[in-house]
């Protein structure tokens, strides 16, 4: 794995595989770089496909306080690295770290987005500022892994399902990047839609759900492709939030062609 620098000192690992356009990997919540390593492969053989830790996770640092200017200028040296312009794929809160990116006007070509999680229509506000108010004081507890349980509860998983991520193998990686979870909700703002910043990005955007994901995702994705001066909007047949690796590597080839 590679390093860059970010403006403010943090370094940021990133990993390249194969040649041709560049492509940049924009991972989720509780994620690292590593877990972009199947889509990537897949997508080596047409273009240069980088992924990274985003701050706070994996082999990059966490330079406090934590700012979304500072997750864009993260992403700003990765492209850099990458060779610009480049094409960027963003994936739940990394799909809106991606919309950050390219309104800030980064030296991006596409933007290819995967069920960006914001609310469409009535949104609980109360709901979601005591989801925030309490990740708050259970990271400054240190409490990882309730944070981990109230993000999985906040995201709709049941209590049987949260039970059985404590017993897999991934809980640990998982309460590593917990504190990042401040991060993701810094990045969705106040979970809506953000208009202004869709109507800054001037590039071809495609915006990705799943057929057999929860309906509002899918509101979600139309609403964000709606909103951006070159949107599209394309339901990926049988896919849910945990999209497969060679049905987004097919959607994202006919996209960047």
């Amino acid at each position: 794995m590679d390093t860059v620098v970010s403006r403010d000192g943090t370094p940021i690992g990133y990993e390249r595989r194969g040649e041709g356009p560049a492509l940049v990997l924009v991972g989720g919540a509780l994620t690292t770089g590593e877990h972009a390593a199947p889509p990537a492969e897949l997508l080596a053989g047409s273009f240069t496909v980088v992924t990274y830790d985003r701050r706070g996770r994996g082999r990059s640092g966490d330079t406090r306080p934590y700012e979304v200017r500072r997750e864009v200028e993260d992403l700003a040296e990765v492209i850099r690295a990458a060779g610009p312009p480049a094409a960027l794929y963003g994936v739940s809160s990394g799909a809106a770290l991606a919309l950050h990116a390219a309104s800030a006007g980064l030296e991006v070509s596409r933007v290819a987005l995967y069920e960006p999680p914001f609310t469409v229509g009535e949104a609980d506000l109360s709901r979601r500022e005591a989801y925030r108010s309490r990740l708050v004081a259970l990271l400054a507890a240190d409490d990882r892994g309730g944070a981990v349980e109230l993000f999985m509860t906040h995201i709709g998983l049941t209590p049987g399902m949260i039970a059985g991520a404590r017993r897999s193998p991934a809980w640990p990686g998982f309460e590593a990047v917990a504190p990042t979870l401040a991060h993701d909700d810094e990045v969705l703002g106040d979970g809506a839609p953000p208009p202004d910043r869709l109507a800054l990005v001037r590039v071809p955007a495609l915006v990705m759900a799943g057929s057999a994901s929860p309906p509002a995702m899918a509101e979600a994705a139309r609403a964000v492709a709606g909103a951006l001066p070159y949107g599209e909007y394309r339901e990926l047949d049988g896919q849910t939030h945990d999209v497969a690796p060679e049905a987004v590597a097919s959607a994202l080839r006919e996209f960047l062609r």
